[in-house]
């Protein structure tokens, strides 16, 4: 993929990120703040630009289809629209609208629509099997009987394996980093008897300050501008990419999120929103620094993982 190839698959991605036709402002922060992020990478790429030319309509999505004329990168990009669309939830109507007139756009065929749709579908509905829908209302633990150890173990294996998931070119492994760090949270607070559902672990991911959408979109992003996806139809799928940014960044969110989930439930729950995003920012930056000493686990991981094991771990087995 050349420059504007890759500008115009980030621009869609964009685009997705705002079809669902919620003015959520948090969620436009989290975008904002990653476009802002993915600027500082060494790329010839203007992601700041991007996020402002999509949200004020200075370019449509037509245009940037006009860019992409190989049939592989057209699937590409709408591959990348759909996962956008589905990673918060199932596509809701303005979603489902905006895919319809993006595979016009596209000009692609059903089947290949179809075989896109499938897969984000199948990835999408394993995220819902992280967590149950309904709390069941278990009741408290003695924390007598919580092995912290255990547990902190079990963070980090969690940052590991999403650390290594951004190793790896395919769109089901940025996919998956989601719904693992919704099952890790679910597990945390059951340990400090909690059953959680799943609209209270999305709520309390976003209020930490890692937004669904936004968290896919940088994953996504770095990929791109790292060149980890920019071979992705010359047969790079399958194959590891250096250790990044993106790796860095998949660790460290995913170790703090349970860090401070820890400290949450182990404390009943009684920090405010303030708190636990200031505690979440604290974690960060130790977290990044963990990452390197861990470096080659991850690689290891990444390595032996393929989408069985993956849904494997996020149904619990």
């Amino acid at each position: 993929m050349n420059l504007d190839q890759q500008q115009a698959v980030l621009t869609l991605a964009l685009f997705a990120a705002f079809a669902d036709g919620v003015n959520d402002e948090d969620e436009r922060r989290h975008v904002r703040e990653l476009a802002d992020s993915l600027g500082q990478e060494k790329s010839s790429i203007n992601v700041g630009r991007l996020y402002q030319d999509v949200l004020l309509k200075r370019v449509s999505p037509a245009q940037a289809a006009e860019v992409l004329q190989e049939s592989a990168h057209r699937q590409f990009a709408y591959e990348m629209a759909v996962c956008v669309c589905d990673v918060d939830g199932p596509p809701n109507a303005d979603e489902r609208r905006f895919l319809a007139e993006l595979k016009a756009l596209l000009r692609l065929d059903s089947q290949q629509a179809a075989s896109v749709e499938r897969d984000a579908e199948a990835m999408a509905a394993l995220a819902r099997q992280a967590a149950p829908a309904v709390a069941d209302g278990s009741a408290p633990v003695a924390p007598g009987r919580i092995d912290e150890a255990a547990l902190d173990k079990s963070i980090l294996n969690a940052a590991i394996i999403n650390g290594a998931l951004e190793l790896l070119p395919q769109s089901w492994a940025s996919m998956a980093i989601i719904p693992l760090q919704i099952r890790l949270v679910y597990q945390i607070g059951k340990a400090y008897g909690t059953e959680l559902d799943q609209g209270h672990i999305k709520e309390f991911i976003a209020t930490a300050g890692v937004g669904l959408t936004s968290q896919y979109l940088e994953q996504f992003g770095r990929k791109l501008l790292g060149g980890l996806l920019g071979k992705m139809a010359g047969g790079l799928a399958g194959q590891i990419g250096r250790a990044g940014t993106g790796m860095a960044f998949s660790f460290a969110t995913t170790y703090a999120l349970g860090q401070v989930a820890k400290r949450y439930y182990s404390g009943g729950r009684r920090m405010d929103s303030a708190v636990l995003r200031q505690t979440f920012q604290e974690l960060l930056g130790p977290a990044k620094q963990l990452q390197s000493q861990y470096l080659p686990q991850i690689q290891q991981q990444a390595g032996s993982l393929d989408s069985g094991k993956i849904m494997a771990m996020i149904r619990g087995h």
